[in-house]
């Protein structure tokens, strides 16, 4: 009785997350299994085809390179772009003196709050071929690239990095604060250098912090769909089409709802999967 009134004030919540989150999942695995269309009779009377949109896709020549495209965007961009410079923005920002760390903080913050809109369109300007990245390697004499049709993927990875990184700082700062000074004086008496601290006393004990923030970095971006649509329209020829710009180019551009449905279903599975291992790893750093 004591433990049902304990969990009586999360039911609110719990009905909301079944309403608006468990809702829309189970009505999208629902639609993923009919020929739903955007416009026509399929549009006004969808009709149960079972896996068909399922068995389209895996024989879908463009399904494993947008699967690839998808986890190489991830990969760069946040696991190891996003992830590796907000953990050493925030070392340095502890060492550093109050004006450089609010510089520093400032601007990468800037991007963070920016709308996801007006970051990707930045990103367009900086990376077109006459766009300030080939304004400034032209002062050094290098000469003009198009980044956006010979490395596609390179600049929207660049890019996710420069507007996501102050998320994973912010999450690191916290962490550090927690670790305890005089753990790190007394390495420091007993003679460890700054990179002997980081690896056997500041990372182990901030590991469930870097579970966490991988697992909500890698969330984040697998979903990403404004910043590629606007930089690259997944183009050209397919060059940077993701899982979200292929699910919206079935179901909007083409007409197929189902089709496009069962892409982001797919996309809702990766994510699970990501979720799951994230959440074991932080329960064997709690064991």
């Amino acid at each position: 009785m004591r433990r049902s009134a304990r969990l009586l004030p999360l039911l609110p919540a719990v009905v909301l997350l079944l309403v608006f989150l468990g809702g829309p999942i189970l009505w999208a695995l629902y639609g993923s299994f009919t020929d739903a269309g955007l416009t026509g009779a399929s549009a006004r009377n969808p009709e149960w085809i079972g896996l068909e949109n399922y068995r389209s896709l895996f024989t879908d020549p463009q399904f494993p390179r947008s699967l690839w495209l998808t986890f190489l965007f991830v990969l760069g961009s946040a696991v190891i772009g996003q992830n590796c410079l907000g953990l050493t923005l925030a070392l340095v920002m502890q060492r550093a003196n109050r004006v450089v760390a609010g510089v520093v903080g400032t601007c990468v913050v800037a991007a963070w709050v920016l709308p996801e809109i007006v970051a990707a369109f930045i990103a367009y300007a900086f990376f077109f071929r006459d766009g300030m990245l080939n304004q400034l390697t032209g002062l050094a004499g290098l000469p003009a690239v198009d980044w956006l049709y010979e490395y596609p993927m390179l600049a929207l990875v660049l890019a996710n990095i420069w507007r996501g990184t102050a998320f994973s700082m912010m999450n690191y700062q916290a962490a550090l604060n927690d670790v305890p000074p005089e753990i790190t004086e007394s390495a420091t008496i007993d003679g460890a250098g700054g990179l002997q601290r980081l690896r056997f006393i500041t990372l182990p004990m901030i590991k469930r912090s870097i579970a966490t923030n991988l697992m909500l970095i890698t969330l984040l971006t697998l979903g990403t769909f404004t910043l590629i649509y606007v930089v690259t329209r997944g183009g050209p020829l397919n060059a940077s089409t993701t899982l979200p710009i292929m699910a919206y180019e079935q179901a909007f551009q083409y007409g197929d709802i189902g089709y496009g449905t069962a892409i982001a279903v797919v996309m809702l599975f990766i994510g699970a999967v990501f979720s799951i291992a994230y959440i074991r790893m932080l329960r064997e750093r709690k064991d």
